[in-house]
């Protein structure tokens, strides 16, 4: 699925060594933004692709969502943070 969606980032480095990466998501419709704990060195590129995998990931849950049994998508990864803007 091809989405018109664009992804920034700004990186900070934390006194564990981790790296604390905060992201912007430019989508007309639902802007968001949110943070992803990355415990070692990576490109850019695969950053990002990390991320869309994980926004992709919540998209797919909260698709999946049973009428009957209305359970919200759990939410067990806490190294990603996600927000509306």
């Amino acid at each position: 699925m091809e989405s018109a969606e664009k992804i920034s980032i700004t990186t900070k480095t934390l006194a564990s060594g981790n790296c604390q990466v905060k992201f912007f998501v430019e989508d007309e419709q639902r802007p968001q933004y949110g943070y992803l704990l990355v415990t070692e060195p990576k490109p850019v590129g695969d950053i990002i692709e990390e991320i869309k995998n994980r926004l992709e990931k919540r998209r797919m849950d909260t698709m999946n969502l049973n009428p009957f049994f209305p359970l919200s998508p759990t939410s067990d990864d806490p190294n990603f943070y996600l927000f509306s803007a």
